[in-house]
């Protein structure tokens, strides 16, 4: 019974962590991802293509950061496998 537990729980985590990725990519986050030279050249521009120029910076944020999110999970489990095999 015990390990019928143990082998739902990363289900679970795994829906959790999808449900987390979907309500973010589901609510547009107002966020301001400028430095000081393209906010500067956001004014000049207007309003309508700082809006764009501000999505842009966030989408080129993104995929880095899904990178290394995806690399630091993987080397956690690996961690993991390895602490469970020595303990």
């Amino acid at each position: 019974m015990n390990q019928l537990k143990k082998k739902n729980l990363p289900i679970k985590k795994h829906r959790l962590a999808l449900l987390v990725l979907c309500f973010f990519l589901i609510i547009p986050p107002v966020v301001k991802a400028q430095c000081s030279i393209c906010t500067r050249t956001a004014q000049q521009l207007g309003e309508r293509p700082a809006k764009a120029l501000n999505r842009g910076i966030i989408m080129l944020a993104f995929t880095p950061l899904a990178i290394f999110g995806v690399i630091g999970y993987r080397w956690w489990k690996s961690e993991q496998g390895n602490m469970n095999e020595t303990a």
